[in-house]
Formats: structure tokens, C-alpha cells, sequence
């Protein structure tokens, strides 16, 4: 079965908000590879649109010719109509589709013109953009809207497997009611996040498990994705940042086990330092693979304002590549409730996955030995302390302790139990962070 056949994407409304505007500006959409944009646009493109001019820069490098001469509209017609085979150039009925739009710098500062000029909306994507805009001549600033897409969120993986917008509004209305979930539910809300810890969000891997069930298909999938990011880092970093890129990336999965999970640059080399690896991970940042997480200097809002930016935590933007990266059998022992030293990494990461696919930013708050909250989400107008438990224990001296003596007022603590609430401190279903 393909994938048009199964999986909803919200981008999909996202698109035709940005069509539905009287006076559109190019629209690039940016997200890691292999997230889906190139199915979603096509798809998108398919039914709105009576022309689509497809330009991939990535298959076809010579494609990047169209943009070597003069930028304006007429002269960017000839050359796709003399280079693009099948093309129809009709206005206000073709969409110009630019894809992998990063290895064509060129291509970027057309936009402006194509947006200025109005007769073709133009959607381009690209997986490395905030790696490649030195090489940009004249960044269409103003001329250009951005959309960032990411691997399936939760939401969109029960989608997958077969659960309705009934069912998941069902949910929410515990939620929000305060209200313990109908036990059989509970548990079937269970299985599903233990599996997206395990399976994740990428869509062929979603595919593939909603397909087959079989979770050593779906190891194998996402381990050609993990290698495919170590050849971009090999294809795209420069120079030394190769090494130091690729080696931090191999370090995700042992600063997350560790008890003080603040990324250490030692963890990825013996004397490691800031000045020697902190441009390595803004290339994965900036590549849309992982997820910085910043310490607060006191847990109060604004988050932001209290940041501190060389205190950080890094998490994985999809949870079920960091399962792959870890050693065979790891999925099994998620699924059955098990997993040692990661069993915390990976739920903590899964919530940091929740968090960063709604838009938040990350935070978290660590007081020397003393108190550790996993996240801060403003929540309620207020600073909420959030903290993550791989199980059902969730007893938290940190959380006691900075409701009582650091002025927080409201805390939440997600774990495998099901809804309980208190006057300061809510006890929700993992599950329940997407309504956050």
C-alpha cells in the first residue's frame, strides 16, 4: 500500500491556508529529510492545481542551469520551458514546485522575483537551508514565507493506526473534564505511545509498521535513515566539521543516559570543548535532527528571558531514531515496559519530540544536585514545571520541592498512571502531553 493510501498530514492545511491568501508569497518549507515534504507538496499540488512544474535539484543537478542567467520571470520561463520536459507554464493555474531548493542558491534569490512578478505560486522545499544561506547572492527577505514540517507527530501516528478524530477528541475531553480515561482506553493509549516511542514518526517507517507490524522491517528502515543523515553530514559539513559533526551525533544516545543529562562535550571526546564541537551541533540543529533543551536560571516566566544559553540538553527530533541508534532489542524492551539506563532518555525525549512538533521551545531547570524539573512549558499564563516518569511511580522531591520553595504554582507529572489531580500539581497519561 503507498503512502497517499494512509497517512494524514496536518500540512496539508497548512498548504491550503497559504493558498487561500489573496496575495501569496513563495512558500519554503523546511524540515530534515525524509520527513515527507516531497509527498505532501506533490499531493498538495495534485489536487489544487491544474499545472505542476516539478524541479528537483537534488536528481537532477543540472536543473540549477534555469537559474544561472538573468532571474526575471520571462527569462525563468524560456529556460523551464526549454529544459523541463512536459512543462505548461499557464498563469494563475500551474504551482512551480523547487525541491531540494538548497543546492541551488540561485534558485532562493528568484523567489522574490516570482513573488513580485504574481503570475505562478511557488512552493520550494529544503532539508539543509540554514546550513547553505551563506551562499545565498541576495536572500529574498520579505518575499518568502517559511512552514517547518516535521516526521509525524503523535497525533498523526494514531491516524495511521486507525484511530479516528472522534476517538482522539473523546480523549482530550478527559482532559480537559480533569477526568480519569475508561481503563480498556487507558491502556490502549498506552500501547499506542509505547509504540511510537519505538517506531516514530518518519513517514516510510510509519508506513512499513502500519503495513506489517513488523518492528525488525522497521529497525532496518530507520537505521538507512541514520545512515543517510551520516552521509549528508559527510556530503554537506565542511572540512573538519565532518568528524566533529558525526561525532557528536554518535553521542546523543549516551548524554541522554546519563544521570545529569546536560550535553557534555567531554561525553563526546575526552577534553572536549565548546569551541571545538558547539558548531558541529548547530549543523545538526540547523539540519532539523536534533533539539536543543535550555536550562532557566530561576523557573519563572519568561522562559526565553531566563534561558542560559550555554546550559542545554540535546534530544533527538524523532524518538524512534534514537530507539534505532541504540543496540537490537531495544524496541522490544520498550514495548514490554523494560530498558534500563534509557528507559527515562527515551521518554523524556519523546515529550521533548511532543513539545518541539507544537512549536514550543525547550527548557528545563537544574539546580545543582539539588532539584531537577525535566521541562518548563508556559502553561496557564504561568511557569509550568513538567516532569516525565518511564513508569507509574511518580513520587518527585523536585517537584515538591519547587512548588514549596521557588514560587512555582503549577506542575504537572506525566507518566504510565491515569488522570489525578490535586490543587498545585496534575498527574496525567503520557499520552496527554499532545493537549498541553
Amino acid at each position: 500500500m503507498h503512502i497517499k493510501n494512509m497517512l494524514q498530514r496536518k500540512v496539508y492545511n497548512q498548504l491550503l491556508e497559504w493558498n487561500g491568501k489573496p496575495q501569496k508569497m513563495a512558500l519554503i518549507v523546511k524540515g530534515a529529510r525524509q520527513v515527507g515534504k516531497t509527498f505532501s507538496i506533490l499531493q498538495f499540488a495534485r489536487e489544487q492545481y491544474q499545472h505542476t512544474v516539478y524541479i528537483n535539484f537534488d536528481e537532477n543537478p543540472g536543473y540549477k542551469a534555469i537559474f544561472d542567467g538573468d532571474l526575471d520571470i520571462n527569462t525563468l520561463v524560456r529556460q523551464i520551458s526549454l529544459r523541463v520536459p512536459k512543462t505548461s507554464l499557464i498563469p494563475g493555474k500551474t504551482l512551480i514546485f523547487l525541491d531540494e531548493i538548497q543546492n541551488c542558491p540561485n534558485a532562493q534569490t528568484a523567489l522574490k522575483f516570482i513573488t513580485l512578478d504574481g503570475r505562478f505560486e511557488c512552493i520550494a522545499t529544503g532539508s539543509l537551508l540554514g546550513i547553505k544561506i551563506k551562499e545565498i547572492p541576495s536572500y529574498p527577505v520579505g518575499h518568502v514565507e517559511h512552514l517547518e514540517m516535521y516526521s509525524l507527530d503523535f497525533e498523526e501516528y494514531l491516524w495511521a493506526r486507525g484511530v479516528s478524530e472522534q476517538s482522539i477528541m473523546d480523549i482530550k475531553g478527559y482532559f480537559e473534564l480533569k477526568e480519569k480515561v475508561p481503563h480498556a482506553m487507558h491502556d490502549r493509549m498506552m500501547e499506542f505511545f509505547r509504540e511510537y516511542i519505538a517506531v516514530g514518526g518518519m513517514p516510510r517507517v510509519v508506513q512499513e509498521f502500519a503495513d506489517t507490524g513488523n518492528f525488525s522491517s522497521v529497525l532496518k528502515l530507520q537505521r538507512g535513515i541514520l545512515s543517510d543523515y551520516e552521509t549528508d553530514i559527510g556530503k554537506y559539513a565542511e572540512g573538519s566539521e565532518k568528524v566533529k559533526a558525526r561525532s557528536c551525533f554518535r553521542s546523543i544516545p549516551k548524554q541522554l543516559a546519563k544521570d545529569y543529562k546536560k550535553f557534555q562535550y567531554s561525553t563526546v571526546e575526552r577534553n572536549g570543548t565548546a569551541r571545538k564541537f558547539a558548531g558541529s551541533l548547530e549543523w545538526l540543529y540547523e539540519a532539523g535532527i536534533i533539539n536543543f533543551c535550555y536550562n532557566l536560571r530561576t523557573p519563572e516566566l519568561p522562559l526565553e528571558g531566563n534561558a542560559i544559553n550555554d546550559s542545554f540538553k540535546v534530544y533527538m527530533r524523532d524518538t524512534g531514531l534514537l530507539t534505532a541508534m541504540l543496540e537490537d532489542g531495544s524496541q522490544a524492551d520498550i514495548i514490554d515496559g523494560r530498558l534500563g539506563i534509557y528507559k527515562g532518555a527515551l521518554y523524556e525525549n519523546i515529550i521533548a519530540d511532543i513539545f518541539g512538533k507544537q512549536g514550543k521551545k525547550l527548557y528545563y531547570y537544574q539546580y545543582r544536585n539539588q532539584i531537577e524539573i525535566d521541562f518548563f512549558i508556559r502553561c496557564k499564563s504561568q511557569a509550568a514545571a513538567v516532569e516525565v516518569k518511564s513508569a507509574g511511580n511518580t513520587k518527585s522531591k523536585s517537584m515538591d520541592n519547587i512548588i514549596k520553595n521557588y514560587g512555582v504554582q503549577y506542575g504537572i507529572k506525566l507518566s504510565s498512571n491515569n488522570v489525578s489531580v490535586s490543587e498545585k500539581v496534575d498527574k496525567l497519561p503520557l499520552y496527554m502531553a499532545i493537549f498541553l
